[in-house]
């Protein structure tokens, strides 16, 4: 899956945090749903305006943030 096609970076929209195209959703708040306990059914359910490639998208982006990052971390 190309997350590109899901996942958009504005400044005017939610101060520039990734959102799903066309929404006001983060990725940061769908990570944090899915932290807290929501299944893949009830962030469906929650937010109505999702489907379940958008949810996988976000999974895929906060993934590869991830996989990205350089450790700060001194021993």
């Amino acid at each position: 899956m190309d997350y590109k096609q899901h996942i958009e970076r504005n400044p005017e929209i939610m101060l520039g945090k990734p959102v799903i195209k066309g929404t006001r959703i983060t990725v940061e708040l769908l990570m944090r749903k899915l932290a807290g306990g929501f299944t893949l059914t009830d962030l469906l359910k929650s937010y109505p305006n999702l489907n379940k490639e958008q949810v996988l998208a976000a999974l895929e982006y906060a993934a590869d943030l991830i996989a990205n990052e350089e450790s700060l971390e001194t021993t």
